[in-house]
């Protein structure tokens, strides 16, 4: 047993608003773990330490991103302090582990011969509780596929479990989703400076690389050779084979672990927890959602006191027999624009009676309630936009994985010449937004192809607009006449105060989050020559607004 690394110990000190540790931790780092090949996968042990042998349930970890910080001191000492034995563990091929790091074939098999392993250890007690974040939470969704009997509790914390949806939608890349991750896998394992030195290196040469033609291997001047990104950026269509078996979506279909799903409004992975949320519901699985006013990272710092007190509580009662810190509701959710949180017993899916907001020529936004779609694409136009890939719409906020995520002022991007605003007048009483928000345009261009990305904006009385949450789609389009594309904008818990303003924001894309449309149809990872696209807005787009309302 080895003394606690000095990192850990220090980061664990400037935390604040943690309940009091229960026992010292124990640790044995660097225990070797046979893979499902064989492969040694590089474990470390964390223990509470006590005088008697104890009766502690188990916590896998595992991660591709090294066994330091943040994990160390996130999850091994903490948890251990309120007595656990918590496993984490370097996936294959990384931080020491043998093998060839994939990012999505070995997880299950793996995961399967680390809780073989388990059975074996003397303080293994049989009840196995996995947590984590991100890629962490993918593992998990892994291991559920074929949930062995000693599991009774999961934690996915702003979880992936669907890699494409990760890095393309709706066929657009998610570029600098891309390079993030490429970042994150290639070079956090290896340890803080030389994860520090690729993301400076990143940072400068970024524009280089978001706007090099084509724009195909520009990231190897800041990543180095990464081959399974490049499979990644080349393969833009959910059928093809080279996705199959990413995505673990049917993990959640049938299963009956208790589950526990954190997310944040601005995290890039809610819209992947609320649609496990609602296959764990439709199973009948025991399940919890919580989702604040977080992004992917800022859930796991400024959130972590409510995201590790939510957590603790779920592994307590599922793992050691106590649900007293459990909370009486299924669904607890922070109101964005009031700053509050909002209990509820269970998450809207797709509200049976929406506001439908229409735009008009003179760029105003009207509210229309409806039960019920509209029909058709319309004909007449409203406003156009002009979007030149050669100097693309930028993005500003939204859910990110960099710290440039979030809600962010958007009048500067408002400003410009290819984003068009539609906006309600001052509200009379406030609008309670609370469920999955879409848009559902018409639209012709003047190319045949094009991205619209569609935003919904909160006013305040002083002019200042602020992202609440959005969305982008692809359309093609024959001749002058519109087509009709249906543009999912993620979901929301929101309120609108009375005096502010609904703004409806559209434009052509939203760089570099997604890699410019070409305007030719060609690959947008391939193309060289770019066309800019004349975009135009038809009568009969409509902003469909979940009445939040209904479920207050």
């Amino acid at each position: 047993m080895e003394k606690l690394p000095l990192s850990s110990r220090m980061m664990r000190a400037i935390w604040r608003g943690l309940p009091e540790k229960r026992y010292d931790v124990g640790w044995e780092p660097g225990l070797e773990v046979p893979a499902a090949d064989g492969s040694p996968l590089v474990t470390d042990h964390y223990f509470p330490r006590t005088d008697t042998a104890g009766d502690f349930p188990t916590l896998l970890v595992r991660s591709p991103y090294g066994r330091g910080l943040p994990w160390s001191p996130q999850y091994g000492m903490l948890f251990a302090e309120q007595g656990f034995h918590v496993i984490l563990q370097s996936c294959r091929g990384t931080g020491g582990s043998g093998g060839a790091f994939d990012l999505w074939r070995n997880e299950a098999a793996d995961g399967r011969a680390t809780v073989a392993w388990l059975r074996e250890q003397p303080w293994f007690n049989g009840a196995l509780g996995t947590i984590g974040p991100s890629y962490l939470g993918y593992v998990q969704w892994a291991l559920a596929l074929e949930p062995p009997p000693e599991l009774k509790a999961m934690v996915v914390q702003v979880g992936l479990h669907d890699p494409y949806a990760l890095f393309y939608a709706d066929g657009a890349l998610r570029l600098e989703h891309a390079l993030l991750v490429g970042l994150g896998m290639t070079y956090q394992h290896r340890g803080i400076m030389p994860v520090a030195k690729a993301t400076l290196r990143l940072q400068r040469r970024m524009r280089d690389i978001v706007t090099a033609r084509p724009l195909r291997g520009a990231y190897s001047s800041a990543l180095g050779d990464v081959p399974w990104l490049d499979d990644v950026m080349t393969h833009p269509d959910a059928g093809d084979p080279y996705w199959d078996g990413a995505s673990l979506a049917e993990a959640a279909e049938g299963l009956s672990v208790p589950t526990s799903l954190v997310s944040g409004w601005h995290d890039a992975l809610a819209d992947q927890t609320i649609e496990q949320y609602a296959r764990l519901r439709e199973a009948g699985c025991d399940t919890a959602l919580l989702v604040g006013p977080w992004t992917h990272t800022s859930a796991m710092q400024q959130g972590w006191p409510e995201v590790f007190a939510e957590s603790l509580a779920w592994l307590r009662a599922y793992l050691c027999d106590d649900p007293s810190e459990l909370r009486p509701t299924r669904v607890r959710v922070h109101i964005g624009g009031e700053d509050v949180w909002r209990d509820l017993d269970d998450w809207p899916s797709l509200s049976p009676v929406s506001t439908s907001w229409v735009p008009t020529p003179d760029g105003h936004l009207g509210r229309r309630v409806l039960t019920a779609p509209t029909d058709g694409a319309g004909s007449a136009p409203l406003a156009s936009l002009r979007y030149d890939p050669a100097d693309p719409t930028p993005s500003i906020g939204g859910p990110l994985l960099s710290r440039t995520a979030g809600a962010r002022d958007n009048s500067a991007l408002e400003g410009r010449e290819d984003v068009l605003t539609f906006t309600s007048s001052p509200l009379a009483e406030s609008v309670d937004v609370l469920g999955p928000v879409s848009a559902r345009l018409s639209v012709s261009t003047d190319t045949g192809y094009a991205d619209v990305f569609s935003r919904l904006c909160d006013v305040d009385a002083r002019g200042r607009s602020t992202n609440v949450c959005d969305g982008l789609a692809q359309v093609e389009t024959v001749g002058e006449e519109p087509s009709e594309v249906t543009v999912p904008m993620s979901s929301t818990a929101y309120r609108f105060p009375a005096g502010h303003r609904i703004r409806w924001q559209i434009s052509g894309g939203a760089h570099p989050r997604y890699a410019r449309n070409p305007g030719t149809g060609k690959s947008a990872v391939e193309a060289v020559d770019f066309t800019a696209i004349r975009i135009t807005l038809h009568d009969g787009s409509v902003l469909e607004l979940p009445d939040g309302s209904r479920t207050a």
